[in-house]
């Protein structure tokens, strides 16, 4: 499966994956935080931003329609400091709207009014934006199924595909999550701990399929070796990146953000597309 053809390819925002790892960034200046705050000269004005977010987990897929989003601190055991932070920007209703209606086949995508905005979104807008005026809304992750395979991950990549009219209504889409993110296995200690032969060379493995657009083959997540049950042990800071991918389209390259590990089983990669 590879990026799709799309004549219209004129005016379209670009489409970023940010592996965005510890809260911990939110409040550090370090390479990886850095590059965040390069993007902003770099990127044309969104009208708005869409965060997939992998913190948010639902039955079913939303959409946060609230205009004025609360902070959600949805992390636990970190300094006091973090639970200050502010990102005090506008929701976007009527751009979550349009997604609704974009993303619909049979009822896929609905409105939630209450939900703010959790630290998947600000904890790297406020580097990116941080005057925060441009608005935002986040789109959650239908983790409703039971079995946690390709076809699966098809699905998700499926209703990515749907949302690339987005793009050409000024959304600037981001993925927010981790392509390689392993909890049980991580170093709390230290975010420059040296990473794990397994997880450099899954990340290795994936940056080369991304180079060469291939799309099947990140999909089916399993068939890129015995590494990447460890790569992916659960697919919520995976899935962000799919729907980063789906919405490639062909003649589209990747550019690297950043590269590099925290905590010695968290990649870091994040990517620009157009």
């Amino acid at each position: 499966m590879e990026a799709t053809e799309d004549p219209a390819d004129t005016g379209k925002m670009p489409v970023l994956f940010i592996g965005h790892g510890s809260p911990m960034n939110m409040v550090l200046s370090n390479r990886f935080t850095m590059s965040l705050a390069d993007l902003e000269p770099a990127l044309p004005r969104p009208n708005a931003i869409m965060v997939i977010s992998a913190h948010w987990l639902t039955h079913g897929t939303f959409v946060t329609c609230a205009e004025q989003p609360r902070m959600i601190y949805d992390f636990y055991g970190f300094p006091r400091d973090l639970y200050k932070v502010k990102y005090e920007c506008t929701g976007a209703p009527g751009y979550a709207n349009r997604t609704v209606e974009v993303g619909n086949g049979g009822g896929a995508i609905r409105c939630n009014n209450t939900r703010g905005l959790d630290h998947a979104s600000y904890s790297i807008l406020r580097h990116m934006f941080p005057a925060a005026d441009i608005p935002v809304f986040e789109m959650s992750l239908d983790y409703s199924f039971n079995d946690w395979h390709p076809k699966a991950v098809q699905y998700h990549y499926g209703l990515g595909k749907r949302l690339g009219s987005l793009r050409r209504n000024g959304v600037l889409i981001i993925g927010s999550g981790n392509m390689v993110h392993n909890l049980d296995l991580i170093d709390f200690s230290d975010m420059d701990a040296e990473p794990y032969e397994w997880a450099v060379e899954m990340d290795a493995k994936m940056r080369l399929h991304l180079i060469a657009g291939e799309h099947k083959q990140l999909i089916d997540y399993l068939s890129m070796g015995d590494g990447s049950s460890l790569a992916i042990p659960t697919l919520d800071h995976y899935l962000p990146m799919i729907y980063a991918l789906a919405l490639q389209v062909k003649g589209e390259g990747i550019r690297f953000i950043h590269e590099g590990f925290q905590n010695g089983s968290i990649s870091m990669r994040s990517f620009r597309i157009g």
